[in-house]
């Protein structure tokens, strides 16, 4: 089906909508991964986005329900160049494009994305809309107005605690939009963990015996999770804190730093950041739009990104506290920097 992808800035582009027909509208940005589309998709970190590939040809090696970061897709929409329409892997199970009509997500194609990618870089992520219909101006501002994404982590977070069984440390996790390789890596390790839903408070997390308390990702803005922020606040010298992503930014805020939203944020699976505490320089899967650019007074900085030098990571030795911006438990991208789990286990043990 024809459709636009109209943008913010007054640019309109041509092209076909496949997956759901239908119209979405979204915060536009970009990820520069040539693989890993899947767990993207699944990503929770993306609800509310409208993401698009720099990578030219999208689904090559199709769909399987190995590889889910989570239950279903999460973002607004997907913009690609070219789907394949024959995927070849020995474990495939579908194609990208039925897998977006089963999630009911639209996506666009037929779109110069590396063309999009320089606009974005240009001007910043802005709002889009695709949809079929001719709008007036007045009709896409409407829209555009009516785009919030401030109850993204309510959508994507559990709703009610579980437990996966684990002979090793008690961790609580304090879900935001986790991503399902973060729960394999702490188990792996053979933690045994307890999730919350976003909105638990602290005295009912400091209830279940905890060695100590893991932060996840998520998507939106930390600045608008005020009430999430001062129950952290509480547990703070009370238990060991790890996170990760919107996780170590909560962390900033309520330690007393702040965050700032990056022009177009970083997004793909091949960012270098330097580890000063190792000295060595590590290639990174990232996903965030905010970084913290005031830190705490009781931190010290532990990791940089080396494309624009901006905060990957801290910790606090007194506080018993470590966290970072990127991804550590990867999928997609490199498995580079899986050692920070054993970090992260090392800070609970009070080592």
């Amino acid at each position: 089906m024809r459709g636009k992808l109209i943008l913010e800035n007054g640019m309109s582009f041509e092209g076909k909508i496949f997956g759901e027909l239908g119209e979405c509208t979204g915060e536009l940005v970009f990820n520069t991964g040539m693989t890993g589309y899947q767990e993207l998709l699944t990503d929770p970190s993306y609800c509310g986005q409208i993401v698009v590939m720099t990578y030219p040809m999208i689904g090559n090696y199709g769909i399987n329900l190995e590889d889910m970061e989570s239950s279903k897709i999460h973002l607004k929409g997907f913009v690609i160049k070219e789907d394949a329409k024959l995927p070849n892997n020995f474990r495939c199970e579908m194609t990208l494009d039925g897998f977006l009509r089963q999630n009911s997500v639209v996506a666009f194609k037929g779109v110069d994305t590396r063309q999009l990618t320089k606009i974005i870089r240009e001007e910043g992520a802005m709002r889009a809309i695709i949809t079929a219909e001719d709008l007036t101006e007045k009709e896409i501002w409407e829209r555009f107005n009516a785009y919030s994404n401030k109850d993204a982590v309510s959508q994507v977070s559990t709703k009610e605690i579980y437990e996966i069984p684990g002979e090793g440390k008690r961790i609580g996790v304090m879900d935001f939009g986790i991503k399902r390789n973060i729960l394999r890596s702490f188990s792996k390790r053979g933690c045994h963990l307890v999730v919350f839903p976003w909105n638990t408070a602290a005295e009912e997390i400091m209830k279940y015996d905890l060695d100590g308390l893991f932060l996840s990702n998520g998507p939106g803005d930390p600045a608008d999770l005020t009430g999430v922020i001062e129950e952290i606040k509480k547990m703070v010298g009370k238990l060991p804190i790890v996170a990760i992503c919107l996780g170590h930014q909560l962390l900033s805020w309520a330690l007393g730093g702040t965050t700032t939203k990056l022009k177009y944020g970083h997004r793909g699976c091949n960012h270098p950041v330097k580890d000063l505490i190792k000295n060595k320089i590590f290639i990174t899967s990232q996903n965030h739009g905010y970084v913290v650019d005031r830190v705490p007074e009781a931190m010290e900085v532990t990791h940089i990104n080396l494309n624009d030098n901006s905060i990957e990571g801290m910790r606090s030795k007194d506080l018993r506290i470590m966290c970072v911006q990127y991804h550590p438990e990867a999928w997609p991208g490199p498995a580079d920097s899986d050692y920070l789990f054993d970090d992260f286990l090392d800070v609970i043990e009070g080592k």
